[in-house]
């Protein structure tokens, strides 16, 4: 089996992937302040994954950059949940303090259809707008 590094043991390349597995997983960092990289200075642009504000090649087709941002947006409130009804996914969002805009979004969803996955949800959020293919 290979292993992500030859320059550490197993147990060290363990124990790096886990202080960033909460970044990995979440896209923020969930250690104490004090081991936190500090921010960008006054002077040095921001860390972003798309600098120049544009998703060329990442955006699917059938949607726009906001829809991918309002997905991502909806998805971070809502975990692991599937599959659920609308009321169901209305009660994990307002457990997790989603924002009044995830929950209108939320509550427009029609009552009593289950939910097999977020792409559904998103389906009849935005009216039929979701990517054909995935990977």
């Amino acid at each position: 089996m290979e292993r992500g590094s030859d320059k550490h043991s197993p147990r060290l390349d363990d124990a790096m992937s886990a202080e960033v597995e909460g970044l990995v997983r979440s896209g923020h960092d969930n250690r104490e302040e004090w081991k936190s990289p500090e921010p960008s200075a006054e002077d040095q642009p921001d860390v972003d994954l798309v600098p120049n504000g544009t998703l060329v090649g990442g955006v699917p087709q059938g949607m726009t950059e906001q829809d991918v941002e309002r997905r991502s947006v909806l998805a971070s409130y809502l975990g692991r949940v599937w599959p659920a009804t609308a009321a169901e996914l209305l009660d994990v969002a307002l457990g997790n303090s989603a924002p009044e805009q995830v929950l209108d979004t939320l509550r427009a969803l029609p009552a009593g259809r289950y939910y097999a996955n977020l792409q559904e949800v998103w389906s009849d959020v935005s009216g039929g707008h979701v990517e054909s293919t995935r990977f």
